[in-house]
Parts: C-alpha cells; sequence; structure tokens
C-alpha cells in the first residue's frame, strides 16, 4: 500500500481542483500504529475528508507521503 500512495502522491497533490482521497477501500487500522492499513490515514482525518479544503487535503496527502517513505524505508 505504501507503494501504491506514494506512485497517487504527485497527481494529487498537484490537482488544480478538488483533491482526490486517498482510499483505496482496504479500510482496516492498524492497531499498532493508528493508521488504516490501505490509506495510511488516521480515524480524524478520514471521518473530516469531507469537510476539508484543498489546502487541508494537501496536507494530509504530504503527511501521507511521509508516513509511506518511513513505511518502505
Amino acid at each position: 500500500p505504501a507503494q501504491a500512495l506514494l506512485r497517487r502522491a504527485p497527481r494529487a497533490l498537484a490537482a488544480a481542483g478538488d483533491v482526490g482521497s486517498p482510499c483505496v477501500s482496504v479500510c482496516r487500522m492498524d492497531p499498532a500504529t493508528g493508521l488504516c492499513e490501505g490509506c495510511l490515514r488516521t480515524l480524524g482525518e478520514i471521518a473530516g475528508w469531507s469537510r476539508m479544503d484543498d489546502a487541508a487535503r494537501r496536507r494530509v496527502w504530504a503527511a501521507l507521503v511521509e508516513r509511506a517513505r518511513a513505511a518502505v524505508a
């Protein structure tokens, strides 16, 4: 999942309009990290996504990139 997220991130971060969701329909929370195993978001990020503006969504995507890089390293 981390590699796939890293491949999708540049397009999401560069989007001029609506920033797409990182969800990949693998919705399981890892109890050790508190992150979704599919998209690496926290429950708060998942729950708040629909109310976020594009700038906030880009901040979440940037955080996901860092999480994915750490997972791959």
